[in-house]
């Protein structure tokens, strides 16, 4: 749909909005030209409400639905799935011209079930929402498992092993380990909610591993100049993927914990950085000099947006940056820089030993990174192996 065949002005039920739509595009960072093409979208929708007698207050999902099949029964090839039409209707449905989507009413008992557990996960637990679609989607596969009415008040222990004894053989070590972490929540739900008469949270064994038994994988300090180095900051994206690097490996921040930073966050005069981290928690973090440069950079570069978050997409629609396009940001460095591949957790952990080559104590690190318990900081007293050496006893036969 070029320039010299769309005729962009809105005409019909739709036409007091379009000077908003514009508006809304071009602070969700559209180009010129991706505004005009969708302004074309919303011009011929407009028409196509006219043409059916409709009005905006009328525009529902299902009859977006009909909009783009007439398209695709005219010929038309651009435009014609019911993708391009929900730029259109979200904005209509923010403004209030359009009506809201219908809500999804729960059919079922597991649906009916899930419902009310994701709730507590949410509300009384206050959990990310991530982690509530994690722990529902392992909750999904044991419902679904019980019989037809569920019959959860024949729930019993022998129930939960054979399901766990089905299903970690499927698994690796740390897909098995995230089962039994996610299957915990709900039976403890189960009992909360009186649905089961007895707890059976302590059904659910642990998985072993080695976990304890290695050391902490933090990235060498030459491996990390090279991450920084492969972003290029005379553009906007290598700014903005330089601040995140640096969080993440100087605050040891995680992923999620980046996405969820917001422009008011960052306290500019105190020197401190809100972390909006697990369980709702609020900590405040000094700001290195270092960080809050890279910041600046970025922000000088970012624009002028609506949204509320500190890293957005440099592709419109502007929206904010998930955990897992934090993560997304750490996978591309590696690729870049010619770096074996890593997670950002990889760095949280470089964070750790970073500091503690420095000579912070344990509880400093636990500060920074907001661990709850002290034990969670000790894993790193392992890479310490100068202090270390100095408790280890001779090796039998060695003269020292």
């Amino acid at each position: 749909m070029g320039r010299g065949v769309c005729i962009c002005a809105v005409r019909g039920p739709l036409a007091p909005w379009a000077s908003g739509f514009e508006r809304w595009l071009a602070a969700r960072g559209f180009s010129r030209s991706a505004a005009f093409h969708r302004m074309c979208l919303l011009a011929a929708l407009s028409r196509w409400l006219e043409a059916e007698g409709l009005g905006a207050g009328e525009l529902t999902a299902e009859r977006a639905e009909l909009f783009v099949a007439a398209r695709r029964r005219a010929g038309l090839r651009s435009w014609v799935s019911a993708r391009c039409v929900a730029l259109p209707l979200e904005y209509l449905r923010e403004v209030g011209a359009a009506p809201p989507p219908v809500p999804v009413v729960a059919d079922g008992p597991v649906e009916v079930l899930l419902e009310g557990y994701r709730e507590y996960l949410l509300v009384e637990r206050g959990l990310a929402r991530s982690t509530v679609v994690r722990y529902e989607c392992i909750a999904r596969v044991f419902l679904e498992q019980r019989p037809a009415g569920l019959e959860l008040e024949r729930l019993t222990a022998a129930d939960v092993s054979a399901f766990l004894a089905r299903e970690c053989p499927r698994r690796s070590i740390g897909g098995a380990r995230k089962l039994v972490e996610s299957l915990r929540p709900l039976l403890r739900y189960l009992h909360v909610a009186g649905l089961i008469s007895a707890p059976l949270v302590w059904a659910v064994p642990g998985v072993a591993d080695l976990r304890d038994r290695s050391l902490p994988r933090g990235l060498e300090p030459e491996l990390v100049a090279r991450l920084l180095a492969s972003c290029d900051r005379r553009r906007t994206v290598g700014r903005r993927d330089y601040a995140i690097l640096l969080l993440l490996v100087r605050l040891g921040l995680r992923a999620g914990e980046v996405g969820a930073i917001e422009l008011g966050d960052v306290d500019w005069r105190g020197g401190e950085l809100l972390v909006r981290g697990k369980s709702e928690r609020r900590d405040r973090l000094p700001l290195p000099v270092d960080v809050g440069e890279a910041l600046v950079s970025y922000l000088r570069r970012r624009g002028r947006l609506e949204s509320p978050a500190l890293f957005v997409k440099v592709n419109a629609p502007a929206g904010r940056l998930d955990g897992d396009a934090v993560r997304g940001v750490v996978k591309d460095a590696c690729a870049r820089a010619g770096v074996p591949r890593v997670g950002a957790h990889r760095l949280r952990h470089t964070a750790a030993t970073a500091m503690l080559r420095q000579g912070a104590s344990l509880p400093e690190i636990a500060q920074v990174l907001r661990h709850r318990e002290i034990k969670t900081t000790a894993i790193y007293a392992k890479v310490d192996r100068t202090r270390l050496r100095a408790l280890a006893m001779p090796w039998a036969g060695s003269e020292s």
